[in-house]
């Protein structure tokens, strides 16, 4: 087994450090030395996070090859399968939104198939006048905003594809998933100094607040803002002056039509809304279902395990889930984002076993339940009278966010209209929308789907600019 340089000094400091008779303490164990120091990549101060990061920045790209940046990525995703099952549950526990084993579904996706150094592909172009070469290289420290749906997970995606691209980064994670987030980063530190790489190649403060997202946005060492969360945080990044990769708020539409193969619909609709709760930005929201296919829709997805509404249930429903909106229209309680379906139904009197992993009902394109974005296992279903009449309503429902949508159908002439019409950066045929982002489909997996800023599914080159080297002269060519 080869070993590195890196890893060759990580190993002597190691035995000096112990030359003394006193144990070492592990990394897990360590204490910070100093107030500006930091605990494992967690820091007191928000600029000490970012001057540490830029200082790991320098090092990683001055004295680590590509070749090492694959090993440490490597040992983080090794880190990361052995704490799994440990930080579903803490996800759980903290937050109090989803479903255990849909969070390790989620997380052995992005570190699986979250790509490293390899997607970071060099363009060489030889002609008479010389040699060209592009290549991704790094912007140097960026400030990552993750969100409480998917904390460890956008944790993990992002540091494997920022790093990847020679970056650090500051995370500035969401409050209500700052000790599980806290524990996720200082594990993936650790893994990254055992495997020979800088300290604080991932940084974040111990208390995230928005004032520490400002103060990035105004230090000069942080190059790049990334964000993944709603639509009001994407656009305070556009704000900023930076360049700023933002994963914006969805509300995605499912069509079903005539020809579609209605026990997969029913099968792969429900498998997709009631995913982790509902709690995804990628996840079906609302479905709109051609009239001969509605029935036969409703009734496999009761055989799934869906409960159906009445319309007097739903309207119970609505009074508890929603609340009314400043300015008019309705908005999400969040007190029942990502809970089970069980426990919302209870709320109107409806016994279900704890197994029922989704309600529906059927409503008017025009209810709040279709034109809000949820976030919970209620997924309301539109009866239309053609193919024509779902897809207006469906990009009426989508509100232009342009982020998922899908359709169940056997007729490419509807799959392509739905498609140029919607221009959603995630578009699905024939199975559950998760399966556009890699999780039961092909594909690389990620977190931070960049819609409004159009970076798409993100991967290493995402994080990346493009630099061009010109040698004139015709210089390297034998012919």
């Amino acid at each position: 087994m080869d070993i590195s340089s890196q890893e060759i000094e990580a190993i002597v400091k190691q035995v000096l450090s112990g030359m003394g008779g006193t144990p070492t303490a592990s990394p897990s164990a360590a204490a910070p030395r100093c107030s500006t120091c930091g605990d494992r990549g967690v820091f007191e101060n928000v600029d000490d996070a970012v001057e540490a990061a830029w200082k790991a920045q320098r090092d990683w790209v001055t004295n680590y090859k590509v070749e090492d940046r694959q090993r440490i990525i490597e040992a983080i995703r090794r880190c990361a399968r052995a704490h799994v099952e440990e930080w579903c549950h803490k996800i759980v526990e903290e937050t109090g939104m989803g479903r255990y084993e849909d969070k390790v579904e989620k997380h052995l996706a992005v570190i699986n198939k979250t790509p490293g150094p390899e997607c970071l592909t060099t363009e060489a172009i030889s002609g008479d006048a010389g040699l060209m070469l592009e290549e991704y290289a790094p912007f140097g420290v960026i400030c990552s905003i993750t969100p409480t749906t998917n904390p460890t997970e956008t944790i993990i995606n992002n540091t494997i594809s920022m790093i990847a691209g020679g970056n650090t980064v500051v995370f500035n994670v969401h409050p209500r998933a700052k000790r599980v987030s806290a524990d996720c980063l200082q594990a993936l530190n650790t893994a990254i100094v055992e495997a020979g790489g800088p300290e604080n190649l991932i940084t974040m403060t111990r208390e995230p607040t928005m004032e520490n997202v400002d103060k990035m946005a105004a230090n000069p060492k942080v190059r790049l803002m990334a964000g993944t969360g709603g639509m009001g945080m994407v656009n305070a990044l556009l704000r900023s002056g930076k360049k700023c990769i933002g994963a914006g708020a969805g509300n995605p539409p499912v069509i079903v039509d005539e020809t579609a193969d209605i026990e997969l619909a029913g099968r792969k609709i429900y498998e997709g809304a009631s995913f982790d709760n509902n709690i995804l930005c990628f996840a079906e929201k609302e479905v709109f279902a051609v009239g001969s296919a509605y029935d036969g829709l409703v009734h496999e997805m009761q055989k799934q395990g869906s409960y159906l509404l009445n319309s007097a249930q739903t309207e119970q429903l609505v009074k508890i889930v929603l609340q009314p909106k400043k300015g008019g229209g309705h908005e999400v309680n969040k007190k029942w984002v990502g809970q089970d379906a069980a426990r919302i139904l209870e709320t109107i009197g409806v016994k279900v076993p704890d197994n029922c992993r989704l309600a529906i009902c059927e409503v008017p394109a025009d209810h709040p339940f279709v034109l809000v974005e949820q976030m919970m296992p209620v997924l309301p279903l539109v009866r239309c009278q053609s193919f024509e009449e779902a897809m207006d309503k469906a990009l009426i429902a989508e509100h232009g966010n342009r982020h998922t949508s899908s359709i169940f159908s056997k007729d490419v002439d509807h799959m392509t209209r739905f498609a140029r019409l919607i221009e959603t950066t995630i578009y699905v045929k024939n199975s559950a929308t998760k399966a556009g982002v890699g999780i039961g489909g092909e594909g690389h997996c990620t977190m931070t789907i960049a819609g409004p800023t159009g970076e798409g599914i993100t991967c290493a080159k995402s994080f990346c600019r493009r630099r061009r080297c010109m040698l004139a002269e015709g210089g390297l060519r034998i012919i």
